[in-house]
């Protein structure tokens, strides 16, 4: 069965507009153009469709639908990051939606700006100007590969530029927090989960970040499970 929760639509808005531009004769093969150039291909929903073909078979003055660059890449980046994620993701072209389409899309009336992304979660991406990467990974949250573990450290007065650079300089460490109570310091690490296990990453903190000499204490949080909506690599 299906899991709903991971499934998106987006809903991006073609032009038509007609062409009487040359075409080859029908009998010729659908991916030649004129001089036996192939022809353009123009992308709708995910699906390219030759231009040379849809004119010839739709007679003198034909029907063509153009997505814009900018949806387009924004459809691209959309199924990327789906993909990359664990969603599925599923493309309506407005402006050629049938009868059907059209009621199932009726929630969109009065929205002028596409693409729209739709999640289960009722939240949506309207505009080009929202499809960013952090965008669409805050509404597609997925889990970590890597192991994540939070760190808290208590340091002596001392130089607090010089930990810093020291903490920077470990591969492993991704994030740094500065706090102000019982703890100095929130430090993030990330391992690889083919070589990392929770002994290792005790074993990290209590060998390179207690060797630091201002540090006095450390307390380590492995997570059993984690989520994020941030983006990380493929």
């Amino acid at each position: 069965m299906a899991d709903d929760s991971r499934e998106l639509t987006l809903y991006v808005q073609s032009k038509k507009v007609v062409t009487s531009f040359y075409r080859p004769p029908a009998a010729s093969p659908p991916t030649a153009g004129v001089s036996g150039v192939p022809a353009v291909g123009v992308a709708v929903g995910g699906a390219s469709t030759s231009l040379g073909e849809s004119a010839a078979s739709a007679g003198a003055d034909a029907a063509v639908f153009f997505l814009s660059d900018d949806q387009s890449r924004c459809a691209a980046v959309s199924e990327e990051i789906a993909s990359h994620r664990g969603y599925r993701l599923r493309v309506v072209d407005i402006g050629k939606a049938g009868r059907l389409e059209r009621i199932v899309a009726e929630h969109l009336r009065g929205i002028e700006k596409f693409p729209v992304l739709v999640c289960p979660s009722g939240h949506r991406l309207i505009g080009t100007e929202q499809f960013s990467e952090e965008n669409l990974c805050a509404v597609m949250p997925t889990e970590l590969r890597s192991v994540r573990a939070l760190t808290y450290i208590k340091v002596k007065g001392g130089d607090l530029d010089r930990i810093r650079r020291l903490l920077e300089g470990f591969p492993e460490v991704k994030e740094l927090h500065f706090l102000t109570g019982d703890w100095d310091i929130l430090v993030v690490l990330e391992f690889s989960p083919a070589t990392t296990n929770k002994r290792q990453v005790l074993d990290f903190v209590t060998e390179r970040i207690r060797g630091i000499p201002e540090v006095l204490d450390t307390s380590t949080l492995v997570p059993e499970y984690s989520i994020t909506k941030f983006p990380v690599a493929a």
